[in-house]
């Protein structure tokens, strides 16, 4: 999948954004907070910050502790609710951490890894 679109929404605290098949033509959209939406925004344009920010944070501590994302695995949809895993390779193993999507895509935005998607959610809510 890649990120398609972002709609940070001033008015009100629903931010969306949009997944779309990397060879297809099926999207579906994202409600996310206000801070992820941001962080996803600034990776997207390029915007440095003097300090890291939460995402670089997580980031840089996988790296130093040895461990390499390879991608995130949006997993799951549950009563409306989107789940998701950090997949991480760390010593030969891969450890899937739980995370929301959102800071799984802001963190996959940051530190450019591949972003996948169960095909039966796919299946249920894409749309062309």
């Amino acid at each position: 999948m890649e990120l398609t679109r972002i709609i940070i929404n001033e008015t009100s605290d629903s931010h969306i954004i949009f997944l779309k098949e990397v060879d297809g033509d099926r999207m579906f959209p994202i409600v996310i907070g206000f801070f992820e939406a941001s962080s996803i925004e600034r990776r997207v344009k390029n915007v440095t910050t003097q300090r890291p920010l939460t995402h670089d944070l997580l980031a840089n501590t996988i790296d130093l502790l040895g461990g390499d994302l390879q991608d995130i695995y949006i997993n799951e949809l549950r009563e409306h609710t989107y789940f998701a895993k950090l997949r991480i390779r760390s010593g030969g193993e891969l450890i899937e951490v739980d995370s929301r999507p959102s800071d799984a895509i802001a963190l996959a935005v940051t530190v450019d890894v591949p972003i996948y998607v169960a095909d039966d959610i796919i299946d249920d809510v894409g749309q062309q």
